[in-house]
């Protein structure tokens, strides 16, 4: 950890990636475990989504649940240090593949949230948005055998709930045009928008290193980041406790807990937390 820490320290502009392992002191369950293997059911595609009602009925239901626990979830150590090392200059970026918003929650400024919002939902015909909590009142009314069911969370806002008979469940519509409503998150199977892609490049090429924070990289999304570093000739830090896609092009890998590492840093920096 010490030598991960004097890496550190010997840059200060430093993009940081963060992945679902810095949620899970939140309480927020990771997709995979050290291996890179799944620890659950692959998530609803994009595709599978769009062309099955029984597919959205199913993803409603679980969602239901989810969103009692994402709701309560709050910022933990590590977000709050992301965010001190952000303010004291050495962090000139931030990128999550997370769609918790609890990096804005602990006080990060201009977040990229790569792969959106589990507290947006968006329309999918006409593009109208509202909140995912305005949804739930819905829900309530409409549903209310779901609404208090227990289930065990998992990540993006998801429920471990297929017990559930969901083939009853009702599916709102968008108000304006009553087309599908679907949460703004970048689902499986699904590209990240051009735009935002295109100003995490930019945040890449300013950057003078690349730190990856809680993510196996598995996905594309993140692992491309590890790409352009290594395009750029600059140095990827990793810091986690399983495998990575990337490990085979990280300068240095820390594998222990998001937050001794952010904290070890911010003592070095003289910040305390």
């Amino acid at each position: 950890m010490e030598e991960v820490t004097d890496f550190l320290m010997g840059s200060s502009k430093w993009l940081v990636l963060t992945g679902a392992g810095v949620s899970s002191d939140s309480g927020i369950p990771t997709y995979r475990n050290q291996l890179g293997h799944w620890k659950r059911k692959q998530p609803v595609t994009h595709q599978q989504f769009i062309r099955s009602l029984a597919c959205r009925q199913r993803f409603w239901a679980r969602n239901v649940v989810g969103w009692r626990f994402i709701v309560q979830a709050q910022p933990n150590l590590a977000h709050y240090s992301i965010s001190d090392l952000q303010k004291n200059g050495v962090v000139m970026g931030l990128v999550t593949q997370n769609v918790d918003g609890l990096h804005q929650l602990a006080g990060s400024q201009n977040v990229i949230d790569l792969h959106g919002r589990i507290d947006r939902v968006k329309c999918l015909s006409c593009g109208d948005g509202t909140p995912r909590s305005s949804l739930q009142s819905w829900f309530e009314l409409q549903n209310p055998e779901f609404v208090h069911q227990a289930g065990q969370i998992a990540p993006d806002g998801d429920a471990d709930a297929d017990n559930l008979d969901f083939t009853l469940l009702r599916v709102p519509c968008c108000p304006k045009c009553q087309g599908i409503l679907k949460p703004d998150v970048v689902f499986f199977g699904d590209a990240v928008p051009r735009k935002r892609l295109e100003t995490a490049r930019e945040m890449m090429e300013l950057a003078s290193g690349l730190l990856v924070i809680g993510s196996s990289l598995m996905t594309y999304s993140g692992y491309r980041f590890c790409l352009w570093a290594n395009d750029q000739n600059k140095p990827i830090v990793l810091v986690n406790q399983g495998e990575t896609r990337a490990d085979h092009l990280a300068t240095m890998k820390a594998p222990t807990t998001c937050s001794l590492i952010l904290q070890s840093w911010l003592k070095r920096l003289r910040i305390s937390r």
